[in-house]
């Protein structure tokens, strides 16, 4: 009789097939906004097509190791969960005013990457010890925050990509948006992955949303809806060197942003963290979330030496997981090695580019109301009825979540400084629901905290 310990989901190694295909699904999920900071900066910066070109190459194979690190785990670093790894949009705003500035511009952009990733290798011990003032009624609310503002990513997706869009440097309404068509295909592909859910069993159901997206592009295709411009002219194999656009220039006030930035970010980074250990049943320890908040800043010094930018874990594809139910964190390896290919095989990589937004945003809808349900079903088994602070906790930090989403010039008369930590609803809600909590209930240990959000975990579950 075997005596070896089960091996966690987490820990499953599937076949090669089966993990090709869910790599790819992942990355498909991730591809549209793993380039979009890239185009954004490249754009502020007036670059030429083939320096935008190289951006996108190193941005996704910078992504790819990463994905690695994080998924697979070496040494001390990586939380060995599925998670895919791609650009933060919370240093847009930053780095598009230092593109502006001719003293900085992009090489000043990465000097400030570089500093921002050795400060996050230090500071995330000291990060990771914020985990006991994340009871259930704080992780359930923030979870719930980050599901929502997927969503809106999600619906802009099923429109047609962003509201506006950037035409001889002014940005005007996108004439595409909501056409009838792009919302027709977005239905069709969210209806095909529902009836693949609930008729199909087997490794079918598991690919779902990828099965989705490749018959939503056949149909977009026939309608004349895929354009695969580029691929011509795009090389077969590209070089990804360190340092190619110059050696990076360092600047003390450009350093401390990025690193406020780098703050911003790992919080954020510990609310999928503690998102993806509820969806995968997977006990995550102060040393776990450790080691994950250290590829925070490993991968973001990478980047910043391949010619890129900061780096976090994507919370679009913690809704894949979720929809899935595939909690093998070998399966975001595969997706980190596409990533790779990707970065070096261009032709592929506009390939993958071609699939329409709106084809993504059938498949998106249901990932990412999967992350608003798993916070749901954390706050379902949070104490209401005794403790009726909680409800305070939960109304006021959805509330101030909400502000970025439903009132994007709410803060438009404070700081720029301070965009970082007041454009992300992620970050409000974070900080609001924490500050409440400690409020209102007392500060558990480490040990209170995990006992508390195994119960209820469980009783959501019951």
């Amino acid at each position: 009789m075997s005596t070896s310990p089960a091996i966690h989901p987490v820990d499953e190694m599937l076949p090669p097939g089966r993990l090709s295909l869910l790599g790819i699904q992942h990355v498909l999920v991730m591809y549209a906004g793993a380039v979009a900071v890239p185009l954004i900066i490249g754009g502020a910066l007036k670059l030429p097509k083939e320096q935008l070109a190289q951006l996108i190459n190193a941005d996704l194979f910078a992504c790819g190791i990463a994905t690695l690190f994080q998924a697979l785990g070496v040494w001390k670093f990586g939380i060995r969960l599925p998670v895919m790894m791609g650009v933060t949009f919370a240093a847009v705003g930053p780095m598009v005013v230092m593109a502006g500035n001719p003293d900085l511009g992009l090489l000043g952009i990465y000097g400030a990457v570089i500093g921002a990733g050795l400060f996050g290798i230090l500071v995330a011990p000291l990060i990771s010890r914020l985990l006991p003032y994340f009871p259930p009624v704080v992780t359930g609310t923030i979870i719930t925050v980050i599901g929502i503002s997927l969503m809106r990513v999600g619906v802009n997706w099923a429109a047609g990509g962003n509201p506006t869009i950037m035409s001889a440097g002014v940005r005007i309404p996108n004439p595409a948006y909501g056409a009838p068509l792009n919302l027709g295909i977005a239905l069709f592909v969210l209806v095909f992955i529902l009836c693949i859910t609930r008729f199909v069993k087997g490794f079918l159901a598991n690919v779902a949303v990828l099965s989705g997206i490749i018959v939503g592009t056949l149909v977009a295709t026939a309608f004349g809806k895929v354009s695969f411009a580029g691929l011509h002219d795009a090389p077969w194999v590209a070089v990804v060197r360190p340092f190619q656009f110059g050696w990076p220039k360092f600047n003390l006030v450009a350093l401390i942003t990025m690193c406020i930035v780098m703050i911003v970010v790992m919080i954020e980074s510990l609310g999928m963290f503690l998102a993806l250990g509820n969806i995968t049943d997977k006990k995550i320890s102060q040393d776990d979330l450790t080691a994950g908040l250290r590829v925070d800043g490993l991968g973001t010094l990478i980047g910043g030496i391949f010619n890129t930018f900061p780096y976090t874990s994507f919370s679009q594809n913690v809704g894949l997981v979720g929809v899935t139910g595939v909690r093998s964190r070998f399966v975001c390896a595969a997706g980190g090695v596409i990533l790779l290919a990707l970065g070096l095989l261009p032709k592929l990589a506009v390939i993958v580019a071609s699939v329409p937004p709106f084809v993504l945003g059938g498949a998106g809808i249901v990932m990412f109301g999967m992350v608003c349900a798993t916070g749901i079903r954390i706050l379902g088994g949070v104490d209401f009825q005794t403790n009726r602070f909680n409800l305070f906790v939960v109304a006021i930090s959805i509330g101030f979540g909400m502000i970025p989403l439903v009132a994007d010039k709410f803060f438009s008369q404070m700081p720029k400084a301070l965009g970082p930590l007041l454009e992300s609803g992620i970050l409000l809600a974070s900080i609001v629901a924490v500050l409440l909590n400690l409020f209102f209930n007392k500060i558990h240990s480490l040990e209170e905290a995990e006992t508390e959000s195994a119960v209820a975990t469980a009783q959501s579950e019951a």
